[in-house]
């Protein structure tokens, strides 16, 4: 049995700053997964939490923040169905 966890590309940007994990999320989005249902972006940067959603929603996706650790958030890109 395959839970959602498995099934959801995880894009680590760790260690990246600006523009590099919105830009890398959006490559993501565009050409390596295209029409994907959601990704986890992994950063410790925290001016990526106000780039990253703009750029996917003009994609059409929602968004979730979670900061999974002290300075370390995860962001959950998503479509419906």
């Amino acid at each position: 049995m395959t839970t959602e966890a498995e099934t959801v590309p995880v894009l680590d940007v760790r260690g990246e700053i600006c523009p590099y994990p919105m830009l890398r999320t959006n490559k993501e989005l565009d050409e390596v997964h295209p029409g994907i249902l959601a990704l986890d972006v992994l950063t410790d940067h925290p001016p990526a939490l106000s780039t990253i959603p703009p750029e996917a929603m003009k994609r059409g996706y929602g968004c979730e923040i979670d900061e999974i650790r002290d300075g370390e958030w995860m962001i959950r890109l998503f479509k419906d169905a």
